[in-house]
């Protein structure tokens, strides 16, 4: 009798909770899978999906909505598709496309999605934003007023980056652009800026060279490597640049300065050419389906410098475009040149010549930077890019005869120092003090006593000499940016007394060789 007891309890108990049950018919939108193929997928049903739309499939993969017609939806797998198959049941998630954000991001390697890819636990963030966000409005931005250091010579004197800026790097295939972008991050150790690597179709091996070279030489754990990977599906290719976008975002609005480098928008164009024509939107030029430039418009109109009420925090865009064989005026390169605020052209001939970086100093220019510029460094930097362009031109005139004049064999003496200074190895960024003294040294002569070839020996022991020789000065150009005349005579005889001791070298082994 006691086993019975509590079995007819339960039956009550039972009965009185139906009786009291509320029965309602409850619709719930469900989608099918009516045809999958090359990272796409067909889905019908979910009339109420919205543009943009986090779909999960019957196999537990994700989708986003790329496009709405009439009767189908045209969805973008973000993962492996071999378990999605015709019939699978797909769910509307009530969300849009979101990306991680926050500090537990910094140091690792994820996909765009957050998910890691350094074998290291997924990282646990603050929050998610949606890779699709509005820019800043107009009224929100403040000037660009503040440098970017990039450690590398041609580019911090000629095309000055601020805070805030998008600067295009363009140049064919194995000109150095990736290193370029590379040098610039691993320039930030000595300042607070946050720095984010966006790899986009890139091939794993070459995102490895460029995490292992900012964790040797830069700093890391201020870092975020975003890798859309060639081997990842289509849809996170695509979405990769976006979702960087979105955690570049999270540090900007606490007031902090962030340098994004997207590698590379090219081949972002190639995958949204891609999934446009499967998804058949009618093409335009060169296949580009017409949305092109508004796709890349609207990423990089993010990148700007917020006003002091919104906490002044800021983005600074590097992105990276490939060309073929020098054609600027391509569909995409000529695309990105008109959103961003100047380019810097690599060129492959310079490159042959062992000239790194290759910058194109005719064909390279920064529309904004310039205004934040640090005004030691534009005071001895004036007249550099005028005498290294003329040096070009008269080098080229002065190959098939003799130099009489004088005046000629002064400026070839002096372009081809320019031309040793602006060459400079990776991962041996200067610091502004350095910059000034040797382009101040330049302007001077202290290095025309000096053969071309011993300039890049001379730049390595700069730094150090400097700190010996002229404290004060370098203590002076790095706290308040000014050149005073004092400051720029002591560092003008730092270099030319660090040089006399080259010359004397050059010298000697000269006299051997008569």
């Amino acid at each position: 009798m006691s086993d019975r007891a509590p079995l007819s309890n339960w039956l009550e108990e039972s009965r009185a909770k139906l009786a009291r049950a509320e029965l309602s018919p409850q619709a719930e939108p469900v989608g099918w899978v009516a045809r999958v193929a090359d990272g796409i997928v067909q889905i019908t049903g979910l009339p109420d999906a919205a543009l943009g739309a986090l779909l999960q499939l019957e196999s537990g993969a994700y989708a986003f909505a790329q496009s709405l017609d009439p009767e189908v939806i045209n969805a973008v797998l973000l993962d492996e598709g071999a378990a999605v198959e015709v019939g699978d049941r797909v769910s509307d998630t009530g969300e849009v496309l979101q990306a991680p954000v926050g500090e537990a991001l910094l140091g690792r390697v994820v996909d765009p999605l957050g998910r890691p890819l350094d074998g290291q636990p997924a990282p646990k963030t603050e929050a998610r934003l949606p890779i699709e966000r509005p820019a800043p409005e107009i009224i929100e931005r403040d000037l660009v007023a503040e440098p970017l250091e990039t450690g590398i010579l041609v580019v911090d004197s000629l095309f000055a980056l601020g805070r805030g800026q998008r600067e295009l790097i363009v140049g064919d295939h194995a000109t150095g652009k990736t290193s370029l972008g590379t040098d610039a991050i691993i320039n930030q150790k000595s300042s607070e800026v946050i720095c984010i690597y966006v790899a986009v179709g890139q091939r794993a091996s070459a995102v490895e060279r460029v995490v292992a070279a900012v964790r040797e030489h830069g700093a890391p754990e201020r870092s975020i490597f975003v890798a859309g990977l060639a081997s990842a599906p289509p849809g996170l290719q695509w979405i990769a640049p976006f979702a960087a976008m979105s955690m570049a975002e999270f540090f900007r609005d606490r007031g902090q300065d962030v340098l994004i480098v997207i590698d590379d928008l090219t081949l972002h164009a190639a995958t949204h050419r891609e999934l446009a024509l499967l998804t058949r939107e009618p093409p335009g030029r060169e296949a580009y389906p017409g949305d092109i430039f508004y796709l890349h418009a609207r990423l990089l109109e993010r990148a700007a410098k917020l006003s002091p009420e919104l906490g002044g925090g800021s983005i600074t865009a590097l992105p990276i475009a490939q060309t073929d064989a020098g054609n600027l005026s391509a569909y995409i390169p000529t695309n990105l040149i008109s959103i961003t605020d100047g380019q810097i052209v690599l060129n492959t001939h310079l490159f042959s010549a062992n000239q790194r970086p290759a910058v194109d100093v005719g064909l390279s220019v920064s529309r904004v930077g310039g205004k934040a510029q640090k005004p030691a460094l534009r005071a001895v930097s004036g007249r550099v890019r005028l005498d290294y362009a003329q040096f070009l031109e008269l080098e080229m005139f002065t190959r098939f005869g003799g130099i009489s004049n004088t005046r000629v064999k002064a400026q070839i003496t002096r372009g081809a120092r320019i031309r040793a200074l602006l060459t400079q190895p990776r991962y041996s960024g200067l610091r502004l003090a350095d910059q000034v003294a040797l382009l101040a040294a330049l302007a001077d002569g202290a290095l025309d006593a000096i053969s071309p070839e011993a300039i890049p020996e001379l730049r390595a022991q700069l730094p150090g000499w400097l700190d010996a020789q002229a404290t004060e000065a370098v203590g002076e150009v790095a706290q308040s940016g000014e050149l005073s005349d004092e400051c720029r005579a002591e560092l003008v005889a730092a270099v030319r007394a660090l040089a006399k001791g080259f010359a004397r070298g050059v010298v000697q082994s000269d006299e051997e060789d008569g």
